[in-house]
């Protein structure tokens, strides 16, 4: 199926989760579409079924677990608090109550329109100064070595940084180094735990190529293609 996500747009409605806001017209959403082109998912009721996801700022990424299937994305706070999202049937972002871990907010998911069906969670990991964070790549090959197969690549467009990320056994989570226990990299420090490479100018899409090696295109329009070092 296609699936497509359309930001807030500045709106503030039930889908931002303001309770008493304007009804759903189809922002902060993600739709997955059929080839019959019905957006029906089957988790929320009547015609908010066609909603995957809501409460989702921006988002500039979403790829699917190559073991699993499921989706992922990242979601890019206003100022702070980007994120990396599993994203399954029904979820609910958060936006516009919550950026980052809910537990940092003062707030519950009772804040929220809790639409029939729909869950909230915490993202698997945040940037808790923005990064501009935009594309997701599992990669879909095991040419770069066992240590980078089926695991997750994030670029961003402020830094120009490309992160590293090994899904964890049960792949509804990461595996984090020292200092990250709490899932928020939340000074340079830590976020350079997490970064694999730097230099690339602002990265707006990453791709798995028919070579098996890892792709990064830039806002500037540079290609990059990452391969095993050569032995020297």
């Amino acid at each position: 199926m296609l699936y497509a996500v359309i930001g807030d747009l500045n709106r503030e409605g039930v889908l931002q989760n303001y309770k008493n806001g304007p009804e759903p017209d189809d922002t902060s959403v993600i739709l997955r579409v059929d080839r019959d082109g019905n957006a029906d998912n089957g988790t929320l009721p009547g015609d908010l079924a066609k909603y995957y996801a809501y409460g989702i700022r921006n988002s500039f990424g979403m790829d699917f677990d190559p073991v699993t299937g499921t989706l992922w994305n990242t979601e890019n706070g206003p100022e702070d608090y980007d994120e990396i999202n599993v994203v399954e049937p029904g979820f609910n972002s958060g936006w516009e109550q919550v950026m980052g871990p809910i537990d940092r907010t003062g707030k519950t998911v009772n804040d929220f329109v809790q639409l029939e069906g729909s869950h909230y969670a915490d993202p698997v990991f945040s940037w808790r100064q923005g990064q501009g964070v935009t594309d997701i790549e599992f990669l879909h090959s095991t040419r770069l070595g066992d240590r980078y197969a089926y695991n997750l690549f994030v670029g961003d467009i402020n830094r120009g940084n490309l992160y590293f990320f090994t899904v964890n056994e049960e792949r509804n989570g990461l595996e984090l180094g020292s200092g990250l226990e709490d899932l928020v990299a939340d000074n340079n420090e830590e976020s350079e735990v997490v970064t694999l490479g730097t230099g690339f100018g602002g990265i707006t899409d990453i791709e798995t190529g028919p070579d098996g090696f890892l792709h990064i295109l830039t806002f500037a329009g540079d290609l990059y293609r990452i391969v095993p070092a050569r032995n020297s």
